[in-house]
């Protein structure tokens, strides 16, 4: 198994990409070999020496974060992520992961790889802590605008991938909305409750509200990337207004120091259950292959976790289940566009 690493597109350059990808296959050996796409004079300079099972491939050019992704893709053949994702394409890889340019990444796999057949769009999923387990919650950002269509089918990928990658038996899928009632809502999510109610395939429990998220009330959660990108950004806030909160307290005297000391193993377990570095990546479901979406500030870890990821998603086949999932399946029950 061959997993390709766009070694670019992250905000604190191939330094951590590199790192992450050495760490990977320590951590795993012989388990896959790792590709870093880049610049190759620099992925080498980051490397400790000749390390098994990683190969580099020059690539001269880097899409930005501020680009605009279409353009970008179509202007930048020899990017880093261009370059990337033809190798899957090519079958030279199995999967991609990408701390990149969200949007090219998106844009550029969904050109390049196409879409699974029988799915009209892409959604990038994310895991969520709980108080009972995770949560897979999508779309977090593929699509700002979509239609009860879209969001069945998003039920349906999220359902094979809480399945097959957090080894769920049975997830429960929850639409995410204002109110628990089923006339609660917009248009959007009102013809969804009422596409996945009819869906006997799918273990619908029914709307479910923000606060429910953390609280493990569904497996999977469903919305547009419109709402599910504002849930991820606020979520990934969390952490950081605390530890502001908890520095702020600290200056008031000297209990309120010793309290925060006392509070500092607690704080950090915190800090590892709300890090998205713990969870790796997004995949990016519904294109023709393995996608993982990193964060753009990822550290090492976090590049490592998202190449076990992809290395999991190879492994339990997890676009051959989401194909047989929807085939048929979203055409007899969804009829809305």
């Amino acid at each position: 198994m061959r997993i390709v690493v766009d070694a670019m597109g992250a905000e604190e350059g191939p330094r951590v990409i590199v790192g992450g990808a050495v760490d990977a296959l320590a951590s795993a050996p012989g388990r896959f070999e790792v590709i870093l796409v880049g610049r190759e004079d620099s992925l080498r300079s980051h490397l400790p020496g000749p390390v098994d099972g990683l190969q580099v491939v020059d690539a001269p050019d880097v899409i930005g974060m501020s680009e605009s992704p279409a353009a970008a893709i179509r202007a930048k053949k020899n990017s880093s992520i261009a370059v990337a994702i033809r190798l899957v394409k090519e079958k030279g890889a199995d999967a991609l992961v990408s701390a990149g340019n969200t949007g090219a990444v998106v844009a550029g796999s969904l050109v390049t790889l196409g879409r699974l057949a029988g799915v009209s769009r892409p959604a990038i999923a994310t895991i969520y802590p709980t108080k009972k387990s995770g949560a897979v919650v999508l779309d977090v950002g593929a699509n700002s605008e979509c239609t009860p269509k879209n969001l069945h089918q998003f039920a349906h990928m999220g359902e094979v991938f809480a399945r097959y990658n957090l080894k769920i038996d049975s997830p429960r899928v929850g639409l995410l909305n204002i109110g628990e009632e089923r006339s609660k809502g917009n248009s959007l999510v009102r013809e969804s409750y009422e596409v996945l109610e009819r869906d006997d395939r799918i273990n619908f429990i029914g709307n479910v509200e923000g606060r429910d998220v953390f609280d493990g009330a569904a497996d999977v959660v469903v919305c547009d990337g419109f709402v599910g990108n504002i849930l991820l950004k606020f979520s990934e806030s969390i952490y950081s207004f605390m530890a502001h909160m908890m520095r702020k307290q600290a200056r008031r005297g000297f209990v309120s120091r010793a309290g925060a000391l006392l509070m500092r193993r607690a704080f950090r377990s915190l800090r590892s259950e709300l890090d998205y570095a713990e969870y790796g990546g997004a995949p990016l479901l519904g294109v023709n292959g393995v996608v993982i979406i990193s964060h753009g500030k990822s550290s090492k870890r976090a590049i490592q976790n998202a190449i076990l990821v992809a290395a999991r998603s190879v492994e339990a086949e997890l676009n051959r289940h989401i194909q047989k999932r929807l085939k048929g399946s979203v055409e007899n029950v969804a009829n809305a566009s």
